[in-house]
């Protein structure tokens, strides 16, 4: 799984540099990647709701015990959530103008801005049909990795990618890099919008074959009375709350960012790519551990076996802050190589150093989020959904007004670090409240045993960083080379030299989750073949 992240993540890399490329980071870019986030912020928001949280517990409980292995009640649940998707999708078409005015700063919609306005639209046209492949692509995911099978929907997303960077090359040669340009002529909005839905869907498609490889062939039933869906849908109706309080903070961000490319600063582009890079830790080991041992849980949760699934939330929880935190610690040292390398090109080659601040202050709230994901796998298995709803919007609230206050009439360039700011704090909050109460339902999460891992751990990242900060301020007095290859260099041996030092670190101080890591990769290189 963890392998398949990680090619996903560099395609996507090479995807992100050629839109920064041919697109730039402000207005221009914006008014495609904003357009192009509504199918992916409810692929998001599908993804940690619906179709993760509440169907896989139901699709295990279901193998474990319908005589037919689960597959009647599969084929429903498939065959009903593809009815829906389609049909939400087309309505989505449909209202496309209002929900850009949903989703952006007014002043858009000044005539002055027509042009951008008008782009916009045409392209939330032919993205949004993108929901219904988003949700399918999770769906049919989860239905595998319910069966065991987790390796191909961490892979599919490459078919995506290849596409995706497929369409960006030919808008290069055809159309090339417009620096002062707003708006897109139509053959660019085709190209652009149509290209784009072409590699959601087959991020999906990829994904059939292995579900009949799986031993599970799909058969539409409309039978859904008596079926075991109102269960579901009872435990969904906290999830489709939960969904719709993400979405209005989410909503909130978005228009203050685009307020912020509106004006010449930064806006969504810088955001959402900056995060982009920064999920990379969490994509390749917290989805990854999370998606393994969410099965785990669930089988905990039938049992009622509260000490068993405490035990594992926990030893997750480490097992993670062990492989995430020294990378993430590594994020803002390296913030200006990694934005050079990934977006310093062609129409971004002047500006890439907008993303250095979000970049760094993305790398903890991440952390806080990660440990928040976490937590909450564990309220999924026991299907306290209604709990979840809650303590998201307390994080709702917190993002919201964090994000108001610190935009208000700061310079535009601010923008967007500032919503990042407001990021972290938000999930700072969650993943305390949502720590502490998972700790009461459960009886107790090895509170006092996780601080002292957390301290001895904190302390090995503290000390790793700072010798990776002192190489890139003494490999900075020694060479001043600032072309592509040299930043290349400076990044790998400044990452090689942090994570070489954490590593030895993690060893002195006794850090059983990095040496049994460690022990099981060099393990894998000795095998003999």
């Amino acid at each position: 799984m963890a392998a398949g992240t990680v090619v996903s993540r560099l395609s996507g890399f090479v995807r992100a540099s050629l839109l920064a490329a041919a697109l730039g980071t402000g207005l221009h870019a914006d008014v495609f990647n904003i357009a192009n986030t509504i199918p992916n912020m409810l692929y998001i928001l599908l993804a940690g709701g619906v179709f993760n949280a509440v169907l896989v517990p139901q699709l295990v409980k279901a193998i474990r015990n319908d005589p037919d292995g689960g597959a009647a009640y599969t084929n429903r649940v498939i065959t009903l959530a593809a009815l829906f998707l389609g049909l939400v999708s087309i309505l989505l078409v449909v209202a496309a103008p209002l929900v850009m005015r949903v989703l952006v700063d007014p002043s858009y919609f000044d005539a002055s801005n027509a042009e951008a306005r008008d782009s916009m639209i045409t392209f939330a046209r032919y993205c949004l049909p993108q929901v219904f492949f988003y949700g399918m692509f999770v769906l049919v995911g989860q239905v595998l990795n319910a069966r065991r099978s987790f390796g191909p929907m961490m892979w599919a997303p490459i078919a995506n990618n290849v596409i995706s960077v497929g369409v960006l090359v030919i808008y290069l040669f055809t159309i090339g890099v417009e620096k002062d340009a707003i708006g897109y002529s139509a053959g660019a909005e085709a190209l652009l919008g149509i290209g784009s839905t072409l590699g959601i869907a087959a991020q999906f498609l990829i994904l059939i074959p292995y579900l009949r490889r799986s031993g599970f062939t799909f058969r539409p039933r409309f039978d859904f009375r008596g079926s075991g869906l109102g269960l579901t849908f009872r435990l969904g109706v906290w999830t489709v709350a939960f969904v719709i309080v993400n979405q209005i903070a989410y909503t909130v961000v978005v228009r203050l960012a685009s307020s912020g490319s509106a004006d010449g600063g930064t806006g969504y582009t810088v955001y959402s790519n900056a995060f982009l890079l920064v999920m990379v830790p969490h994509a390749i080991i917290t989805v990854s551990l999370a998606t393994a041992v969410l099965p785990r849980l669930a089988g905990f949760a039938v049992a009622d076996d509260l000490r068993g699934l405490a035990g594992t939330v926990t030893s997750t929880i480490r097992s993670t802050y062990a492989l995430a935190l020294p990378v993430l610690a590594l994020i803002p040292v390296l913030a200006p190589y990694l934005a050079s390398l990934v977006f310093g090109w062609g129409a971004a080659a002047d500006t890439y150093s907008d993303f250095v601040p979000a970049l760094s202050f993305f790398a903890l709230g991440i952390f806080f989020f990660t440990s928040h994901y976490l937590v909450l796998r564990g309220f999924y298995a026991l299907e306290q959904t209604r709990r979840v709803f809650f303590i998201q919007c307390a994080i709702a609230v917190v993002n919201i007004v964090a994000a108001v206050a610190l935009t208000r009439g700061v310079d535009p360039e601010q923008t967007a670090p500032r919503l990042v700011i407001a990021y972290a704090i938000a999930y700072a909050v969650g993943a305390a409240i949502s720590y502490r109460q998972l700790s009461v339902v459960l009886g107790g999460l090895g509170g006092r045993e996780l601080l002292r891992f957390a301290v001895r751990i904190a302390v090995v990242v503290g000390l790793a960083t700072g010798i990776a900060y002192g190489a890139r301020e003494g490999l900075e007095q020694l060479l001043d080379d600032t072309s592509k290859v040299a930043v290349l260099l400076r990044l790998a041996v400044i990452s090689g030299i942090g994570l070489g030092a954490y590593l030895g670190l993690a060893r002195l101080f006794r850090v059983a989750e990095v040496t049994e890591v460690t022990a099981l990769v060099t393990s894998r290189f000795r095998r003999p073949r």
